[in-house]
């Protein structure tokens, strides 16, 4: 038997083919398993010098001697270590013959091959495949398949769960930049332990290990069973302090290959009862054990299946975009959990340490929206979060001296602000906590867009429009009037481009808290007209009065946007125009800008160089608010000035690239994003996935080269394909209904599948459409589209 011929077809896969101790901290990255509930890095099962093991469980933070609140790395359940006649199977102390490891994204799941040749020169060939079920999120399971090709021998197999894992904290300032060896890089750290340990259990039919986070109080427990299918075994456990082994041992036959199950329950306290996580874990440890491997992995690729039929994009003509693509599709789907409304996606998913599993604006402009237009629910669940987190944001704002709702930059378990003070090394100070403050307003533009695309009333009559209304008493509150120029200004802030800091007047904030208010005015009148009990009581609970709603109204006409109107440049933030002007003349490997001489994060502030998008952010987040010329002179000011130092700018560029037609740098800008992790451009996937480039990458596949974009209500596609592509192909949901579109060079395909009767109103290359329902029609493109 051998696991290889279970994998996908070839565009499925991702693959490693040899071990390479320098790119195994990113292979543990790229390969993460996950289902939206927990998420496990791809270490070998029976480690190495220099793994960073880790698996995250959503919403277990902890904050017991860090500097900010954790994610916590919760405990191992991978390790199995193999025993021939006292020798262990390693990768890094055995003579390895072939290596080879393959994510098969449309199963969720991880293979590995390797040959090992021991100091007695006996070759064991080793294979497994792991999966976290995605259909059933308590369930982690591991299938192992050992045989040794020219011996016979006594095999020890070990299989534990490891309570002893650590966060990493703080790194201390080095003279010069060091490169550590790969095997010891992890030890320079400062470490957080977040997790006591409780109790454990074992015994010859599974084994049980729990502990507890130190300061919140969370209860993580573990249930772990280990069975041979084909060979007669004889079974012994070890317990040891935060550590519970099962150990199986068994006469070995030359060239027989012998199949080792391990099957893994999780639960925590935010599931169940403190005192029935060890029940919770048996009952679905028993049932998986009744059901057996087999059925619990087909269980699992069914509910892939019905995943990747909802969002799948397909590239006709460019398998490399198709891959890469499919791979950052891959990490939306393992990363957010549709069933818990009290947890959000970090900024580095539940794959690595990155940001310390804190959630950012990255949710709601650059991942919800693949959420909102292929798995609404989710989506729903992902803006509850937010609501469920308003109390903090309500304490950020009285803690500031403010009124209303104030989102925190970086967010946890709580919604109050988690963004520390200090980089990791204690050098420079971070200044986004206390002023990169569009994040509020970046809530309520994920609220409006969920409700513009799904007509979800109920979502916003019970949860939205509260925190709409709270977002903008923020607004009143910190915005600032200046009677000398009869003006509002939003003074002492960052925008997205954070090489900027203490800025004046930043345009994308401006225009987007007048944005922020003018809707939530809008909105309030929408209920008081057509939801009139619901209106009055949301009055009353947040003691509502209609002079307070036409404040926002004046306030929003007021608000100051720095624009030259001679030659049509939005002028980033107040006074933009006078700072120093330093070219970008180099660009590296990955055909990424190079910081000019003499410059970096912490002083190119002083220039005209961005770190990221921020006009042209703005510029793509509302379309409806300037022309197609007012759109091409600022892309084209600003994206000579961009470094892309953050892996959500290249998508942006992408996206307005098509826009302004600028096409050859969108196509380079879209791999870009899509290969950010693939190859490392960044530099750092090793610290986990970024996830708002695989939201990114999504957006520039659909809204970019797909050319669909929401423009006054309404569905507006304005397509460009690369002359390479012969076709695009994805689904969109729109009002309940599910949208199959097809894209080629000379016409575009909708199939609009509905229960309702009457035809939907479209837009298509500026043009007004009417789209029949349960109908496949034909729209012709401009026959220049490339």
């Amino acid at each position: 038997m051998s696991l290889i011929n279970m994998l996908s077809s070839p565009e499925w896969l991702v693959e490693e083919n040899d071990f390479d101790v320098e790119l195994q901290n990113t292979f543990e990255t790229l390969f993460t398993v996950g289902n939206g509930y927990l998420g496990t890095r791809a270490t070998l099962e029976e480690s190495n010098k220099g793994e960073f093991a880790a698996t995250y469980i959503s919403g277990i933070f902890d904050n017991h001697d860090s500097t900010v609140i954790d994610l916590v790395n919760a405990p191992d359940w991978l390790p199995v270590s193999i025993w021939v006649d006292g020798i262990k199977l390693n990768i890094q102390s055995c003579r390895v013959l072939s290596h080879r490891r393959v994510l098969d994204m449309k199963t969720g799941a991880l293979y590995r091959f390797t040959r090992f040749k021991d100091s007695l020169d006996r070759i064991t060939s080793y294979e497994s495949v792991r999966f976290a079920s995605i259909q059933q999120s308590h369930l982690c399971a591991m299938r192992i398949a050992v045989t040794p090709e020219n011996y016979d021998a006594t095999l020890v197999v070990e299989s534990s769960i490891d309570g002893g894992n650590y966060n990493l904290d703080r790194i201390p300032n080095y003279a010069e930049t060091k490169k550590f060896h790969p095997e010891t890089k992890w030890n320079k750290w400062a470490k957080s332990k977040h997790l006591r340990f409780v109790s454990n259990e074992s015994s010859d039919k599974n084994c049980y290990l729990e502990m507890e986070t130190i300061d919140t109080k969370h209860r993580v427990g573990y249930a772990a069973t280990l069975r041979a299918q084909n060979c007669d075994v004889n079974k012994t456990q070890r317990r040891d302090y935060e550590k519970v082994t099962q150990i199986v041992e068994f006469k070995a036959k030359k060239e027989h290959t012998y199949i080792i199950d391990k099957l893994v329950s999780i639960f925590t306290s935010r599931d169940v009862a403190s005192d029935i996580i060890n029940d919770a874990c048996m009952e679905t440890l028993n049932k998986a054990l009744h059901d057996g491997f087999d059925r619990c992995f087909n269980d699992h690729i069914n509910e892939w299946n019905s995943r990747w039929n909802a969002c799948d994009c397909q590239i006709s003509g460019d398998k490399e975009a198709m891959h890469a693509l499919r791979f950052n599709i891959y990490h939306l789907l393992i990363s957010a959990n549709p069933n818990d409304p009290k947890v959000n996606i970090g900024a580095k998913t539940l794959s690595g340490e990155g940001y310390k599993g804190h959630v950012f604006w990255d949710t709601e402009i650059f991942m919800l929206p693949f959420f909102i237009y292929t798995q609404p629910e989710t989506a729903k669940s992902l803006l509850l979060y937010r609501y469920h987190t308003l109390e903090g944001a309500r304490k950020n704002a009285t803690l500031n001296g403010y009124s209303g709702a104030q989102y925190p930059w970086e967010s946890a378990d709580t919604g109050l602000e988690t963004t520390p003070k200090w980089t990791a090394d204690g050098v420079n100070r971070i200044w986004t906590g206390e002023e990169e403050l569009h994040i509020t307003a970046d809530v309520a533009y994920g609220i409006l867009t969920y409700l513009s695309a799904t007509g979800d009333m109920n979502f916003i009559l019970n949860y939205g429009a509260e925190m709409l209304f709270e977002t903008a008493r923020f607004w009143i509150s910190r915005i600032e009037l200046n009677t000398d120029k009869d003006r509002y200004e939003l003074n002492n802030v960052i925008g997205p481009d954070e090489f900027h800091e203490h800025v004046n007047n930043n345009v994308y904030t401006n225009v987007m808290v007048r944005w922020n208010l003018q809707n939530s005015a809008l909105l309030l009148e929408t209920i008081k007209q057509h939801y009139s009990e619901e209106y009055a009581h949301l009055a009353k609970k947040l003691c509502l009065s209609d002079e307070e709603v036409t404040h926002w109204v004046n306030v929003a006409a007021k608000i100051y946007i720095p624009f030259d109107t001679e030659s049509g440049l939005i002028e980033q933030f107040e006074d933009y125009f006078q700072c120093k002007e330093v070219p970008i003349v180099e660009w590296d490997k990955n055909d990424m800008p190079c910081y000019p001489a003499g410059y970096d994060h912490f002083n190119a502030g002083e220039t005209t160089l961005l770190k990221q998008p921020d006009v042209v952010m703005l510029m793509y987040v509302l379309p409806d608010e300037y022309d197609d010329e007012i759109k091409r002179r600022n892309y084209e000011f600003y994206e000579k000035r961009t470094l892309h130092k953050s892996s959500l700018s290249p998508c942006m560029h992408a996206i307005m690239g098509i826009e302004v037609e600028d096409t050859h740098k969108a196509e380079q800008y879209f791999l870009r994003s899509a290969l950010v992790d693939l190859v490392d451009n960044q530099g750092n996937t090793e610290w986990g996935i970024h996830a708002a480039s695989t939201g990114g990458t999504w957006m520039t596949a659909v809204f970019g080269f797909g050319g669909f974009r929401v423009r006054q209500q309404k569905m507006s596609f304005k397509p460009w394909l690369p002359s390479t592509w012969n076709e695009l192909t994805f689904k969109l949901r729109w009002h309940g209904d599910c949208l199959d579109v097809s894209i080629t060079q000379s016409e575009i395909r909708l199939l609009l599948h509905s229960q309702k009767s009457h035809p939907e109103e479209i837009n298509i290359t500026g043009e007004k459409q009417v789209l029949q329902r349960n109908e496949r029609q034909v729209f012709c493109l401009n026959s220049s589209m490339n």
